[in-house]
Parts: C-alpha cells; structure tokens; sequence
C-alpha cells in the first residue's frame, strides 16, 4: 500500500489527478487498517500473553480505530464511484470535481465523518477478568471482551450495514449506471464524434480511470460481500452466550473465519489490481524497479554534456587579427 501510495503521487500511471489522490487515499487508509487490526490485534495475540489493548483505555481505542479505518476504505470507494458517475453525468459536475482541492476536501471529509461515526463503537468492549490456562495453571488476567448488551448489539447491527451493507449496494448501483451511460453515449455519437467532441487523450485516460475503477469496485463487493452475509448470520441465528464462536467443526465460523480473512485481503489486493488493470502502472512499476529511467537520465545528461564539450575543442576559430581566446566555465543541459 506504501508503494501504491508512492507509485500513485510521484509517478506517471496515466491517471487523472482526481483518481490519483482519490487512490493515494484509499491506500493510506488500508494501511492503517492494517496496522490496527493485522499487526497490532492479530500479530500481538499470537506473541504476548498479554496484549496492551486487554486494558482500560486501549481495550476501546482499538475498536474505534479499527472500524474508524474500515469506514473510511469502504466509503472512499464509494464516493469515488459517486464521483465518476457524476462527471459522466454532468459537464458542471466535472469543472468541479475536477479541482484537486475539491478531491482533497472530500477525502478529509470522508476520513474524519467515518472516525467521527465509529466513535460509538468504542464501547462495544468491556474489560473483564477472565480465568485462562498457562503453562498447565490457571491464571486469572483482564480480557477486552464483547459487551453483551442490547447497546452493543444495536451498535454492531448499525455498523454491519454502514460498512458493507450500505457501501456494496451503492457501489453496485452506481457502478451499473456508469455502465449505462458509456453504453448509451457510445450508440449516440459515431466513434469519430465522440474523438472531436473529447481528444484523444482524455477520452483515454477516462477510459483508463473507469476500467480501474470498475476492477476496484469489483474486488470490493466480491471481497466484503461474505463478510456481510456471515456477520448477519451470526448476529441473528447464532446470536446467544451459549455459542462458542471458537469451535470449528461448526461451519458457520469457519465460514466467519474466512470472511473476515477475505475482508482484510481487501485492504491488500488494490496494487495487484492496478498491477493487472493498468499497463502504465506496470511499465512504471517496472521502470522504478529496473531503475532504468535514472540509467536513462544519466546517460542523457554524460552524452550531450560530451558532445558539447568535443564541440567547442573541435572548433576551428576564423582567421582574425585578434584572435579571442574562448574558455569553457560552464556546462548547462538543454532541452
């Protein structure tokens, strides 16, 4: 994600700059999705015993930070959807979203509106004493448990839908309407029309940023979609203290499991994609890799500079009374 964020602001993928901070965003807030919930919850319960988040305040930070990020990966695909769609739709739309401090605004708006709304969800956790066994001995250590109450639970239902239900039947909605309105104005006008009325370069790089787009959206619904349903089925069928979600002969949570696990290979796949979808990206991914644009800047700069230097010793000076003794003090590369 890093370096998509890196690929995206600092090299030519054929992009619109829209599109480029709209998914320099998105990376940005897969990452710390990653962090809160891979590296620290995940990683740190399988190598400590005690994990500092099984304390009070960290017990209900990390519930707000971890759906705060999650929010926000969910609904920045939305919105940029929405966004695409408008441009297509309306010429006014497009001289305004196409300003980057509009963009810009609208992703801080995005970010801080979703942290905002997770802020409920910071009590969802309660810590509790909790009797484990280690190394053959009971112990007795304070655990961020799940709240079982009707606030947490009208919480999670709320929660469940405004970071899958909701986001998955927009983009949906929204993905088909762009679809329509390509289809219908490809019909309208010949291809030869459509060239005059556009250029050739936007009309390309509009096709590049809705063809990465739908394959975003795509894995989005795909990857968060199981998530969704399963989340449902535990919250209503299996919603009661005597179900132990740890016991894995019951399909259900192993069908949780692998949801969960899909959900979070949402946050990882975006550079594959773009890696597939975008041959720019992949010609630039490679040119950083191979670092062959530097090789090729450098041998640029050494080549002119060498044959502006055998230029000025090769040159025969006219014949003059008074000759001019010419001295190079300066080498300056010239487009």
């Amino acid at each position: 994600n890093l370096f998509t964020f890196y690929m995206m602001c600092y090299r030519k993928c054929g992009m619109s700059h829209t599109a480029i901070i709209y998914l320099s965003c998105l990376a940005i807030v897969d990452t710390f999705y990653l962090v809160w919930v891979i590296l620290i919850d995940l990683t740190l319960t399988f190598w400590l015993l005690q994990p500092f988040w099984h304390s009070h305040p960290w017990c209900g930070i990390l519930g707000f930070l971890q759906y705060g990020s999650l929010y926000s990966s969910s609904w920045m695909v939305v919105v940029f959807t929405i966004e695409r769609y408008l441009v297509l739709r309306s010429t006014t739309a497009k001289q305004h979203f196409s300003q980057a401090w509009v963009t810009k605004l609208t992703c801080v708006a995005v970010v801080l509106v979703s942290h905002l709304v997770s802020v409920p969800l910071g009590w969802i956790n309660i810590v509790t004493p909790v009797n484990i066994t280690v190394d053959g001995e009971n112990v007795t250590l304070p655990r961020c448990c799940y709240r079982n109450e009707a606030y947490s639970t009208v919480i999670v239902w709320i929660t469940t839908f405004l970071s899958g239900g909701i986001p998955i039947v927009l983009v949906i909605i929204f993905n088909y309407l762009i679809g329509y309105h390509l289809c219908r104005a490809s019909n309208l006008f010949t291809k030869e029309e459509r060239r005059v009325m556009h250029g050739r370069s936007t009309r390309g790089m509009l096709r590049r940023t809705i063809l990465l787009l739908g394959t975003v959206s795509v894995a989005f619904v795909m990857l968060s979609l199981p998530r969704f349903v399963t989340y449902c089925i535990l919250r209503t069928k299996y919603n009661n203290e005597n179900f132990n979600r740890n016991d894995y002969s019951i399909p259900i949570n192993v069908a949780g499991d692998l949801a969960n696990m899909l959900q979070n290979l949402n946050s990882t796949t975006n550079f594959l994609l773009y890696c597939v979808v975008s041959r720019r990206f992949r010609r630039e991914l490679v040119q950083v890799v191979t670092c062959n644009v530097k090789a090729r800047e450098l041998a640029s700069v050494l080549t002119h500079t060498t044959m502006k230097v055998f230029s000025v010793v090769d040159h025969k000076a006219s014949p003059s009374s008074n000759p001019v003794s010419v001295v190079l003090t300066n080498l300056k590369q010239t487009a």
